[in-house]
């Protein structure tokens, strides 16, 4: 259990219109994604913000071919065509309910089961990515925020039906730093460099207080702050975001890095590019999204 997103398994799935989805057969298209140079980069952190247990040392060079990203995490609205387009549903959708923080719901919400761990998440029936906080909310006023409750296995549906794949931790870690090698942030040390806000993170007191100083309670819209060097957007703080490896050796759960909108130094300083937390693949919150990857086929003068 990590205090930033309950993860646990939930034994099988239910069935339901969860079939795999075959990779698309046409041509990926590149439109929304930047090109990251072949090369070798410095991996990881010792630094005292750093969680023992995380894993996230020894520092180590990594080299990684080219590979192309996408700019901004998936959308609402990407989600909205992909099941449009298949009929999907979610692993979410399926099992009938998924973890929502508890500052979200409105003051009349029914009583819903708290994390032991993390009272500040509750069980809430019916929600999903299309119903984020539960039955009568709607993502209809939100198609430009990045797509949430979506599950390992529902990311790689996703991105096998535009051709793409999840990324790996090197691959995104290497995006997110755009160059920066050793630096906390997208962008550097400082957190918010000359007073600016670069991130959606919490702002105040956790969990009873969010001054909302950086403009945001919950999501923002995934184009929202300066991008960094590499023209990547929201790599830190917002939404955490799925990859493709396992964490750790017992096979049991998956990487995500960038940290959301409830990290919070207090508690969670998760929100630095060498962070990672590991979650069970039928983890469900409202706070876990993903971006995609692809081949590098373009032509060498989009290199970083």
């Amino acid at each position: 259990m990590s205090c930033c997103a309950p993860s646990g398994g939930r034994g099988p799935v239910p069935a339901g219109a969860g079939a795999p989805i075959e990779t698309a057969a046409s041509p990926v298209s590149t439109e929304g994604m930047t090109r990251v140079a072949a090369g070798s980069f410095l991996m990881g952190s010792v630094h005292p913000s750093a969680y023992p247990d995380d894993g996230e040392g020894p520092v180590r060079e990594v080299t990684l071919d080219s590979f192309r990203i996408d700019t901004r995490a998936v959308t609402n609205a990407d989600f909205a065509r992909f099941v449009e387009g298949t009929g999907y549903r979610t692993e979410a959708q399926r099992y009938g309910w998924s973890f929502v923080f508890a500052g979200l719901l409105p003051d009349n919400f029914p009583p819903t089961r708290g994390v032991a761990a993390a009272p500040w998440w509750r069980q809430v029936e019916g929600a999903d990515w299309s119903r984020p906080e539960g039955p009568g909310s709607t993502v209809e006023l939100r198609p430009d925020h990045p797509v949430v409750h979506i599950s390992w296995a529902d990311a790689d549906a996703y991105a096998r039906w535009v051709g793409k794949r999840l990324p790996t931790e090197a691959e995104w870690e290497c995006a997110a730093r755009a160059g920066h090698q050793g630096k906390l942030f997208p962008w550097g040390d400082e957190l918010e460099p000359g007073g600016q806000h670069r991130m959606n993170v919490w702002q105040g007191s956790f969990p009873a207080h969010n001054s909302t100083a950086d403009g945001w309670y919950g999501t923002c819209p995934v184009d929202t702050f300066e991008p960094n060097d590499f023209g990547l957007y929201n790599m830190t703080g917002n939404v955490w975001e799925w990859c493709a490896d396992q964490f750790g050796g017992d096979g049991t759960r998956r990487v995500a890095k960038g940290g959301s909108y409830l990290c919070h130094s207090s508690y969670c300083r998760r929100y630095r590019v060498a962070a990672r937390q590991g979650m069970t693949p039928d983890s469900t919150t409202g706070n876990v999204g993903f971006r995609c990857v692809a081949a590098d086929t373009g032509p060498e003068r989009d290199r970083h």
